[in-house]
């Protein structure tokens, strides 16, 4: 389970280090566009579900053809290295104008990488309609 927020610094080759109490889980796992400006990566287990979701869309829809490209054909895998650290390919750093500055969010079975700028842009804007957002999700019963 990933959950918290923590800051880190990509390298010139484009290196993040995991927060060291995700590396055991996360030795290979995939990384992809995510929505918001952001990355999502996931263990390799978490990702299965979910690719084989977007994959069996039907492709006789266009949003669905389109998500599932979005989604799939963005995504890699990626190895730790022996420092804890993932290469981010350059496609997926400009997809998130990711440039030194990074966040890693733990978002229970993902982790959002995210340029820190847009990340407490993100957050501040959020955190003004938190209410609303709760009152809107009331019925999922999540306290």
């Amino acid at each position: 389970m990933f959950v918290g927020q923590y800051t880190h610094n990509l390298d010139n080759k484009g290196r993040l280090a995991v927060p060291a109490k995700y590396r055991s889980e996360l030795k290979k796992a995939i990384v992809t566009k995510g929505f918001d400006d952001c990355l999502f990566l996931y263990t390799k287990k978490d990702w299965e579900p979910v690719a084989k979701k977007w994959a069996e869309l039907s492709v006789s829809k266009s949003n669905n053809r389109a998500i599932a490209r979005f989604m799939l054909a963005s995504a890699t895998e990626v190895e730790l290295d022996k420092q804890g650290r993932i290469v981010l390919p350059e496609y997926l750093r400009l997809f998130a104008g990711l440039s030194k500055s990074a966040i890693v969010a733990g978002l229970y079975n993902r982790l959002e990488i995210w340029d820190e700028e847009r990340w407490n842009k993100y957050q501040t804007e959020t955190e003004k309609h938190t209410n609303e957002i709760a009152e809107a999700l009331s019925e999922v019963n999540v306290e």
